[in-house]
């Protein structure tokens, strides 16, 4: 099973798993395009942007989970 983890950087998981953006979009991470999503970890970013980064890798595994089904 895939799985996104907060290590990762956004602009990996983007080019990975394009359709996790609009997850991303919904949950206040709107600069998905900007030079640092290429160099931000997830973790990194949710800071940033007051997210709860736990409650995100959730939503995106459970979104990558029905989808490879």
């Amino acid at each position: 099973m895939v799985k996104v983890e907060k290590s990762m950087i956004i602009g990996d998981i983007l080019r990975t798993y394009s359709g996790v953006a609009p997850i991303l979009m919904e949950s206040g991470m709107h600069c998905l395009g900007c030079p640092s999503s290429q160099m931000e970890s997830l973790s990194d970013a949710c800071m940033v942007h007051g997210i709860d980064a736990d409650t995100l890798v959730n939503k995106l595994n459970d979104y990558l989970a029905a989808t490879e089904a």
